[in-house]
């Protein structure tokens, strides 16, 4: 797979960062166990204008993150030239334009530098635009995420930017890679001073609150800190949805007061509003309160005193996670609860 695959982290001025592994047993709730449901649509990303740049020789056309979809060659041009100023086999080269070993390249000729079929793991129906950038993907069965990365030339996290969600996982295909649901591939162009506002972050590098800037929009906050307009409108009702966002608005960025099934109890804060302890209620499972509070490693905070055992809150149900209601635990890793008992 062509391209680096760049870290979610969040702090000021950068995406959040979401451990896999914590991801993987969140998404699956997350919001879909909220008081109202939220999920990205098709309609929360549209496709961008791609762009052309300047390659050796021809000119190189990118797509909404910059990766390079279309090549067009110019005089001097070669196989080798080509898939190696694109970082690409010559093999590749040759199976994606139907192309012979050692065929001669006439100056104008555009070459796909991206697969121009469906392929195992990706055999759905995909929307292109005027310039044949991939805009869109509907996901088959049997597909796999790395079949989709690799059809559109896309990493997991670019994936995840354009939807909108903190990481494109693979587990059980429960929650990403879904037969029939419509992946968007791309970003809509954002204003360049979108995003540049200060942000409040937790103990877990999360972004907790987020002030916003003249050029912020809900599309540009969205691939920023991985939520849709409609999960930046329940955690802030009081943001009217048909208006523009004003610039020095404080959005909340985490459900926080919203009581969420599986994270029902109360909490604390410190005087930045940042959740410090929490209490269980009955029902509660550690994917949800991690959810609920932008947590990533709710057990480090919860650290026994003595040996090395994990974490020393009690559990009702320890295969689903369910927690002992009335436990008063640790949403801060600066600040961990140690059970002097263990």
């Amino acid at each position: 797979m062509r391209g680096t695959r760049t870290s979610s982290g969040e702090s000021t001025g950068t995406p959040r960062r979401w451990h896999p592994v914590a991801l993987a047993a969140l998404l699956p709730f997350g919001l879909a166990a909220c008081t109202s449901p939220v999920a990205s649509t098709a309609a929360d990303s549209a496709p961008s204008t791609p762009s052309a740049s300047a390659s050796p020789g021809g000119e190189t056309m990118r797509d909404s993150f910059g990766n390079a979809d279309f090549y067009t060659t110019t005089a001097g041009d070669t196989l080798v030239s080509v898939a190696t100023a694109h970082k690409i086999s010559e093999g590749k080269l040759l199976q994606f334009n139907g192309l012979q070993p050692g065929a001669a390249l006439a100056p104008g000729t555009r070459l796909r530098l991206i697969p121009a079929e469906p392929l195992p793991g990706a055999n759905g129906p995909a929307s292109v635009d005027a310039a044949g950038i991939p805009t869109s993907y509907t996901v088959d069965p049997g597909d796999t995420l790395g079949g989709i990365t690799y059809r559109f030339n896309l990493t997991e996290e670019q994936l995840a930017e354009a939807n909108k969600v903190p990481f494109a996982y693979e587990k059980g295909a429960n929650y990403f890679i879904q037969a029939g649901k419509v992946l968007q591939l791309q970003k809509n162009p954002v204003d360049s001073r979108a995003g540049s506002g200060a942000s409040v972050n937790n103990s877990f590098g999360q972004t907790i609150y987020y002030t916003t800037v003249d050029g912020d929009s809900f599309d540009a906050l969205g691939y920023k800190f991985r939520s849709t307009m409609a999960q930046i409108l329940l955690y802030n009702p009081s943001l009217p949805a048909d208006q523009s966002l004003p610039a020095g608005t404080r959005l909340r960025l985490i459900p926080g007061e919203l009581k969420i099934d599986g994270a029902q109890g109360a909490f604390t804060t410190d005087s930045r509003g940042i959740p410090q302890t929490y209490t269980t209620a009955p029902g509660d499972t550690e994917q949800q309160v991690s959810f609920r509070f932008g947590v990533t490693q709710l057990r480090s905070a919860n650290r026994p005193s003595q040996g090395t055992g994990g974490a020393w809150y009690a559990f009702t149900d320890l295969p689903a996670g369910e927690l002992a209601p009335g436990q008063t635990i640790s949403v801060a890793l600066d600040k961990p609860i140690n059970n002097p008992e263990r």
